[in-house]
């Protein structure tokens, strides 16, 4: 049996995690909170939802259906060439889906977190076990069900890069972007009921998690060959100072939390690279390498609407003319995550930054041969943009001084 060595887990995020190519495929993962039409405040079992769309066979598309653990619905797109295709075919998949859920009772809401029901874990996997046990024992037992079972989000997926300097470039810019795209689709001001306080509670119950795994890359600092603007290096030490979730034995026990990082696992001689190709898949910072970068930091927004976040995203990082615009707006705000979550676009900086990055991707969509998403990128950057508001704005009595709430309701804060 081989076992794993510091230098192979280098070697495996260059070639893997950091696999280079001509930018150009993009991809997208819609996640939903699935209501039941009668009785909206109710949970809705997955195996309701799945039981439907598992009688009404394969999407048109190919999209792939998965659930989260609170009964998340999570459509994943497969990669196409371009923001246009993809729309095309994502949106006929969603149409799909939506019929087949309403012929059952029930229905799609896109928000990045439920604003009406408590968190209500549904999921059997052992998988989700492990996770719920880790972050109780880690002292992020609320903030981790929240996690699990509360929030969605829209994931965009881009390439690499084509050479390593373009990755380093496109690496820098996606993290620069995350506290933008947070504040201007920051979409969750309620959780079960209450007010939090911020626009996106979704990032903040992201950012109240444990940091060793859901900090961003560029945050933290750590041992090993590479510096800063070696992007697989850094992501290569992440992944070795993060500590293990879960351990998967040779006889199917699963345990969680064993109280070691990577690296000190690995210095044992026992992980295997599998067993390193499973740690990342449960590590989650907003900007994720996986052969593509995926961007998580976007709250799930109304059905209208998914599709700005990704046209917005691909644009600022596959257009030259729009990436440089970007480069330079985002610099003064690359590190405002939290003011992102709390603010949205009340930020004068962060609202600056998106006026300007809005303006170079209305401009890239038609170069990138999606001049038809043009009208409702427009159409957002008109209603929230130029306004410095988000869709979180929109929500009545979502924050202080605002009467439209039921007086019992508190203000929350996360963590």
């Amino acid at each position: 049996m081989t076992r794993l060595t510091v230098d192979e887990v280098y070697q495996h995020i260059r070639g893997v995690c950091f696999k280079n190519g001509p930018p150009g495929t993009v991809g997208a993962e819609t996640e939903w909170f699935v209501l039941d039409t009668a009785d909206p405040a109710a949970p809705v079992p997955a195996a309701r939802s799945r039981a439907l769309l598992e009688d009404a066979g394969p999407l048109p598309n190919g999209s792939k259906i998965t659930y989260e653990p609170g009964g998340q619905l999570e459509l994943s797109s497969v990669p196409f060439a371009g923001p246009a295709r993809l729309h095309r075919a994502l949106a006929a998949d969603l149409d799909h889906v939506r019929r087949v859920l309403a012929g059952g009772g029930l229905a799609l809401a896109g928000h990045g977190v439920d604003p009406v029901r408590p968190p209500h874990f549904q999921a059997d996997h052992p998988r989700y076990a492990s996770m719920r046990s880790y972050f109780d024992s880690g002292g992020f037992a609320d903030a981790g069900t929240a996690m699990m079972c509360s929030t969605a989000s829209v994931q965009v997926c881009l390439d690499i890069g084509a050479d390593p300097a373009d990755a380093a470039r496109r690496w820098r810019l996606a993290h620069a972007l995350g506290p933008v795209l947070v504040a201007a689709f920051a979409n969750s001001p309620l959780h079960a009921g209450r007010r939090t306080g911020l626009r996106s509670t979704r990032q903040a119950v992201w950012n109240a998690l444990d940091p060793c795994r859901t900090l961003p890359v560029q945050a933290v600092r750590g041992r090993g060959p590479g510096g800063d603007g070696d992007p697989s290096a850094a992501w290569a030490r992440y992944a070795l100072d993060a500590r293990i979730m879960v351990l998967r034995r040779p006889s199917g026990e699963w345990v969680a939390d064993p109280g070691m990082t990577f690296r000190e696992w690995l210095a044992t001689g026992e992980p295997r690279l599998e067993d390193f190709d499973y740690h990342l898949s449960t590590l989650f910072p907003p900007v994720r390498p996986r052969g593509w970068l995926e961007l998580r930091m976007i709250d799930a927004l109304p059905d209208h609407y998914w599709p700005v976040p990704v046209a917005v995203a691909t644009a600022l990082l596959d257009d030259p003319r729009a990436s440089a615009d970007a480069e330079a707006a985002t610099e003064p705000v690359a590190a405002l995550w939290d003011e992102a979550a709390r603010c949205g676009l009340t930020s004068p900086a962060l609202a600056e930054a998106a006026r300007l990055c809005f303006t170079a991707a209305l401009g890239a969509l038609p170069r990138l041969g999606a001049s038809g998403l043009v009208p409702l990128v427009d159409e957002y950057t008109r209603r929230y943009v130029e306004r410095g508001r988000c869709p979180a704005d929109d929500v009545p009595g979502a924050f202080a001084g605002e009467p439209d709430l039921p007086e019992e309701t508190e203000t929350l804060t996360w963590p």
